[in-house]
């Protein structure tokens, strides 16, 4: 019998990448939840004769009580989130009451309904803040400063995780994953949006001036499609409970600022003498200068490594806008 598997979040960046992987195991069923109002489903369009669609509002506990009572799902990958940081400071609780509130409506149906189920909480490297020179690289016992909203939200939904874990020994995985990026990724994000202004710029469409936020933040960056390879093994390998730090490693040669993503963007092109230049609206109140993760630990019980390099992650990104530009599909 085939392994039941949800993806909330499906038609997210992270979570259709997901359903991509899972969707190449014979054993897999993939389900995911949408919202009937307000789904958008251009990035799962590709699939959606090969997975189920539920309607679902994470933020509804009725909602996902008939889910998970109806549904008894073996794995649950909790991919749905508010995850872009910038709004988080005008929209706090929103952001709280998507990944704090959403997690815990799914925590308390799996508590009732479904206890054997694998749930999965994608973390964020975000959740670490101002880290010091001197801690570098982060590792799990790394002291938790958040910087903004979001980060705060996404501590409080690891730790409610962690608190069903041990309070009613539900089978909850926890991950911390830094910095991801790849095609699908919306034009807000920093790789993303550098490459979409590339490609207006390519056809024409904008000036060769691209306005960016901060662009001297380091990181180590990781391929969409290795970490969703990550989360599954996570499920498989790690013990519940436990938290893992995921992604790349964290030697110098693996770590870039966002201005290196930029300029090598730019070399990427054939449209010639592209500027750019920092744009006060696209800088945040507070900034993270150095998120770099010591990821041995996920590595040594998982086998993990990333296949695709930070080459990768930028041709495929700028490669994703230019044919969404070419198709007219950017608006």
């Amino acid at each position: 019998m085939k392994k039941k598997v949800l993806i909330t979040g499906i038609t997210g960046f992270v979570g259709s990448h997901l359903a991509d992987f899972l969707l190449k195991k014979k054993n897999i069923k993939v389900y995911g939840i949408k919202r009937w109002h307000l789904s958008n489903l251009k990035n799962i369009k590709h699939i959606l004769n090969r997975i189920v669609l539920f309607d679902c509002d994470i933020t509804d506990g009725i909602s996902v009580d008939n889910l998970i009572k109806k549904n008894k799902f073996d794995i649950i990958f909790h991919c749905a989130a508010e995850s872009f940081v910038s709004p988080s400071w005008d929209h706090p609780n929103r952001y709280m009451s998507v990944n704090y509130n959403g997690t815990l409506n799914f925590l308390e149906s799996i508590k009732k309904y479904s206890t054997k189920t694998i749930f999965h909480i994608p973390g964020s490297g975000e959740e670490y803040g101002m880290i010091k020179k001197n801690e570098i690289p982060i590792t799990p016992e790394t002291v938790l400063r958040p910087v903004n909203p979001y980060a705060v939200s996404k501590i409080a939904q690891d730790l409610i995780g962690y608190v069903y874990y041990k309070s009613y020994n539900l089978k909850v995985i926890r991950t911390r994953s830094f910095n991801h990026e790849g095609p699908r990724r919306e034009k807000v994000f920093g790789i993303s949006w550098y490459a979409y202004q590339i490609a207006l710029i390519e056809n024409k469409l904008m000036k060769p001036f691209m306005e960016v936020g901060e662009i001297d933040d380091r990181r180590n960056f990781t391929h969409v499609k290795d970490i969703v390879e990550a989360y599954w093994l996570s499920t498989q390998k790690c013990k519940p409970g436990e938290l893992y730090l995921v992604g790349s490693e964290e030697k110098e040669k693996n770590t870039f600022t966002f201005r290196d993503a930029l300029k090598k963007l730019i070399s990427m092109s054939n449209e010639k003498n592209i500027q750019f230049k920092i744009v006060p609206k696209f800088v945040r109140p507070t900034n993270v200068p150095r998120l770099i993760a010591d990821t041995y630990k996920f590595r040594k019980i998982t086998g993990w490594k990333p296949k695709l390099k930070f080459n990768d992650i930028l041709v495929d990104t700028l490669n994703f806008w230019r044919n969404k530009i070419k198709n007219n599909d950017h608006i």
